[in-house]
């Protein structure tokens, strides 16, 4: 799918630069807000650059992941999806 991701590089100190299938690429900002509840852990900055592909989806150890479409979507249209 267009949406699926590709490459995923930390872009520290709480971003990542992604590529999708259709060669989109943007970033993805993480509010430190956003560090609550299952993504707790992500605050922890040498499990944050464990960050990875699979399936088409951005993953951390743990079974964290993030939502490609949602991602895609809103990079295609502002180049970077800000996670509040």
């Amino acid at each position: 799918m267009k949406w699926d991701v590709i490459e995923v590089k930390p872009d520290l100190p709480l971003s990542l630069m992604v590529r999708f299938a259709d060669g989109t690429s943007g970033k993805v900002r993480f509010e430190p807000s956003y560090f609550t509840g299952v993504f707790q852990p992500l605050k922890d900055q040498s499990l944050f650059q464990q960050v990875y592909v699979e399936s088409g989806a951005v993953v951390w150890p743990g079974e964290l992941d993030l939502a490609p479409d949602a991602m895609y979507q809103a990079i295609k249209k502002q180049g970077e999806w800000v996670l509040r």
